[in-house]
């Protein structure tokens, strides 16, 4: 399987291997049954050493194809000197912990992810039980229900014995990755508590995660243990992101952009427009975050929340709770708690 120039197929979730820029290939790996089909992996590399960003969900026909396309520039998974890791989500993570199990490889991960690397790592624990409670304070019976349809009545984390401690955690900071070859890891908190990007300012990229993405707007706060205010959070690194000089964009899933800065004004224009809205929906009569996320429309087809599943739903009602924090959080919205739900109205 021979590299091929990035951008050389339009469809970014193309198995193979592309390069990026000297010295970086971007490899897509499956998601199964994922709406964001595939998730970018990046190989770093001077020739004689390997490094990746992010290693992809820890299946075999991921290792397969990561194994192939790592055959284009004459290496093989053996060869990988360290996984650099941008958060703590399945889809980045366990693929690293299970070559390093076969190889020895090292992975570095965000020091702000451990607390959810811990409740992960506990098998008896049902996946998302932290989204169960945050929908319940939504006042979001009916999406729990669904989910209990769609998962079952309590299902256990079947990946548990994957999310060991990395080799190292990562604080923010320059760090070596290659013999003269430096990263800066900056946290960008929000997508998840740990989540952290990673900035090769000499080439002029941009390693985003899931803290920038091209086609949609990542979730907010989706993590074992949550966070206050996590929409805060992420609006305050998009901000960070946005005040350093503009680069290349090599995000985890969609195609490379040109620009960050680009896509960074369009997440906060999104945002900006989302509090307003959802302003609206609670001076309207909404009360609390399910009954608001159900008066809106959501995914660029704008369908409404009955017309998704129970996951995307789930999804929808957190950000939407997300968004109402924040706005109570500013004095624009006021929240009182009645048996155990949150309930907001205008000032």
């Amino acid at each position: 399987m021979e590299p091929l120039p990035d951008g050389s197929n339009s469809n970014w979730a193309e198995p193979g291997i592309y390069e990026v820029a000297a010295g970086v290939y971007r490899i897509p790996l499956p998601l199964p049954n994922d709406a964001l089909r595939a998730v970018n992996v990046y190989a770093v590399t001077d020739g004689s050493h390997l490094v990746l960003v992010d290693s992809g969900w820890a299946l075999d026909e991921a290792r397969r194809l990561l194994a192939d396309a790592l055959q284009g520039i004459g290496a093989e998974l053996g060869d990988i000197r360290e996984f650099l890791v941008t958060h703590v989500h399945r889809d980045h993570y366990t693929q690293a912990v299970a070559l390093r199990r076969e190889f020895g490889t090292k992975v570095a991960l965000g020091k702000l992810e451990e607390p959810s690397l811990k409740a992960s790592s506990e098998p008896e624990r049902f996946p998302m039980h932290a989204q169960i409670g945050l929908l319940r304070q939504s006042g979001g019976d009916e999406v729990i229900t669904a989910l209990s349809r769609m998962f079952g009545e309590s299902p256990r984390h079947t990946e548990a014995h994957l999310w060991e401690d990395p080799d190292e955690w990562l604080s923010s900071g320059r760090r070596v990755v290659l013999p003269g070859r430096e990263f800066d890891v900056i946290h960008t908190p929000g997508h998840t508590n740990g989540h952290v990007v990673f900035l090769d300012d000499a080439a002029g990229l941009l390693f985003s995660g899931d803290h920038v993405l091209p086609h949609i707007t990542p979730s907010i706060g989706f993590q074992p243990v949550p966070t206050k205010l996590p929409l805060s959070d992420y609006l305050d690194s998009l901000r960070l992101v946005r005040e350093m000089p503009d680069q290349r964009m090599l995000p985890a899933h969609g195609p490379v952009t040109d620009s960050v800065h680009a896509r960074i004004d369009e997440l906060l224009e999104h945002h900006a427009q989302r509090l307003e809205t959802m302003t609206a929906q609670v001076v309207s009569g909404a009360s609390t975050a399910f009954q608001a996320a159900t008066r809106m429309s959501w995914t660029r087809r704008e369908r409404k929340l009955s017309e998704m599943d129970a996951f995307n739903q789930m999804l929808a009602v957190l950000e939407t709770g997300a968004h109402l924090d924040v706005l109570a959080s500013q004095g624009r919205l006021l929240v009182d708690e009645i048996d155990g739900v949150r309930h907001y109205k205008a000032t």
